[in-house]
């Protein structure tokens, strides 16, 4: 197994476990964080152990264009009255997914450090959150970072009924009129395969990135230019 230095390298994605273990140690500095993502890694820490880095195979993404909306979750988004921002709450979000109870899970993946390294990938333009707004009370929200034309989706969490999906969907259709061509799930879930998202095997996703890599990055505070009553219209209908 790989372990980290002060060096800024990984090693290749290929050499993961099966698993999908690709190294231990090292630290959250913004430039590592960037550099694991572009790599198609992502840190996933566990418990006492020292820091855990993945790049696991299968892998879970969603091409923006594809992204299945429920009849359900429609009538949510029609009647409901939350307003969806970007970037007003960041630091807020990730402590309250840091908080919010995860089934089978004991803790959180969250720590604290995890939280400093992207607040200043937040404050640099990388990292972005969505947030629900019930009056002046935020009721649920998602974070992760941006690099190229791919978004790597980190956590979620909501305190209301379909907000945190009000807050992907209104997200996902906004990084289809920005031309996002892949956004990453990293590892299956029920929930998100619901939204369209599908496993491949982490050699096509290693291609996909690339090319996502070659566009600019949208760097910057992010402000969204579409409602997620307007989202409805992009996207499949499914039962």
């Amino acid at each position: 197994m790989y372990v980290l230095g002060d060096e800024l390298v990984f090693p290749p994605p290929e050499h993961a476990s099966p698993e999908g273990l690709i190294a231990i140690g090292g630290d959250v500095s913004p430039q590592r964080l960037l550099l694991a993502y572009a790599q198609g890694i992502f840190p996933w820490p566990s418990g006492e152990l020292p820091l855990l880095w993945f790049s696991p195979d299968p892998r879970f993404t969603l091409v923006p264009d594809d992204l299945h909306i429920s009849r359900s979750l429609r009538k949510s988004v029609r009647a409901s009255r939350l307003e969806i921002r970007a970037d007003s709450a960041f630091d807020a979000v990730i402590r309250q997914c840091a908080r919010t109870p995860r089934a089978g899970q004991d803790g959180t993946w969250i720590t604290d450090e995890l939280i400093d390294g992207y607040l200043e990938l937040h404050r640099l333009g990388y990292a972005h959150s969505v947030e629900a707004w019930d009056g002046g009370e935020l009721v649920g929200g998602l974070y992760g970072v941006s690099l190229g034309s791919a978004f790597f989706g980190e956590s979620m969490f909501a305190k209301q009924p379909d907000a945190s999906k009000i807050c992907f969907t209104t997200l996902v259709a906004q990084l289809a009129r920005w031309d996002f061509s892949l956004i990453d799930c990293q590892i299956y879930t029920e929930h998100l395969a619901r939204f369209g998202a599908l496993e491949q095997p982490r050699a096509d996703f290693l291609i996909q990135l690339r090319g996502a890599l070659r566009d600019p990055t949208r760097q910057g505070s992010w402000m969204l230019d579409i409602a997620p009553t307007e989202a409805l219209e992009h996207f499949h209908a499914i039962p």
